[in-house]
């Protein structure tokens, strides 16, 4: 009963992890959003931006979803149907996904919509889980494609 009752606590820890990463994103709590990130991850946006996936800190991503969502006013994140599996120090997580991004701009399109899915992989580390792979799935993505740009 006692193994049974530490992997629920497992999943349930490691899920809030995932959900405080898109949280502290939307209100841009840049420590927190860190906080959720391994010292050093592997970053998968490939299916968004082309490239190789790559590794970086925590400090460094968290810097640069920071700088690159600055020109957006407002930022939301949903996600859905997310599922955590856990074994031992390592945790899988999944999610379907949809981010908006909305700029208050005199263009007539001032929204930007992604929709995808994210893998998640956590670890155990100092009895904290922490993110140390991150990919994001794109199935789709609509709106205004250059939103920092518009005036």
């Amino acid at each position: 009963m006692k193994d049974a009752l530490q992997q629920l606590l497992d999943e349930r820890d490691a899920a809030r992890v995932v959900i405080d990463l898109f949280v502290a994103t939307d209100r841009r709590d840049w420590a927190k959003v860190e906080a959720c990130l391994a010292p050093r991850l592997m970053l998968d946006m490939t299916s968004l931006a082309g490239g190789t996936p790559q590794e970086v800190t925590g400090a460094a991503l968290a810097a640069m979803w920071r700088d690159g969502l600055a020109p957006i006013d407002h930022v939301h994140h949903q996600v859905g149907n997310l599922v955590v599996t856990v074994g031992g120090d390592e945790a899988n997580a999944t999610c379907y996904g949809i981010a908006l991004h909305h700029r208050k701009v005199a263009s007539p399109q001032r929204t930007r919509v992604f929709v995808g899915s994210y893998r998640i992989h956590l670890v155990r580390l100092e009895r904290r889980w922490r993110i140390d792979r991150f990919a994001f799935d794109l199935a789709f993505l609509e709106g205004n494609l250059e939103l920092e740009g518009e005036t």
